[in-house]
């Protein structure tokens, strides 16, 4: 199995591998060895909790190449009046009469809390490829959809402080 993720996604992952393992593995070592010279290991929680933190660190730069090395590199380009990946929409849903925004991103980077919206989810998939105008059916499951109006669309593609999802 494989993510779609832009070239952007890739490089922001690459640059993370390599703060961890240039920057945090150097200091985490160390902090396990000021642990482990404080004494008797069977009661100290200092030697535990900075193993675990060295262990975390080392687990997310397995993860991170892994995503990388099975990645399959989209194109975050779109035409210029259509929904893109990178780009904030805002839409008026019908059923509920409000108007709300999201950015169109890839799934590593999806925080709806943030309204950071993934492409592979059901508004993502049903947003992609329309215009300011478009009344777009978002179909969630088989039992259950609705209506949406595409109101404005914002190509500024700033993702400089967008993060790579934690798991």
């Amino acid at each position: 199995m494989y993510d779609e993720l832009t070239k952007g996604d890739v490089e922001k992952m690459e640059k993370e591998v390599e703060h961890r393992k240039l920057v945090l593995r150097k200091q985490l070592i160390e902090e396990v060895k000021e642990a482990r010279a404080q004494g008797d290991l069977s009661e100290n929680f200092e030697y535990y909790a900075a193993k675990k933190a060295k262990n975390q660190n080392e687990s997310r730069i397995r993860y991170l190449e892994n995503m990388i090395k099975t990645a399959k590199i989209i194109s975050d380009d779109s035409a210029s009046d259509e929904v893109g990946i990178n780009n904030t929409v805002t839409i008026y849903v019908e059923e509920d009469d409000v108007e709300e925004t999201y950015r169109i991103i890839t799934t590593i980077r999806g925080n709806s809390l943030k309204g950071l919206i993934s492409i592979d989810s059901p508004l993502g998939k049903a947003l992609l490829g329309h215009k300011v105008g478009d009344k777009v059916t978002v179909t969630v499951n088989e039992n259950y959809s609705y209506d949406v109006v595409i109101r404005s669309i914002d190509k500024t593609n700033d993702d400089s402080n967008d993060e790579i999802r934690k798991f």
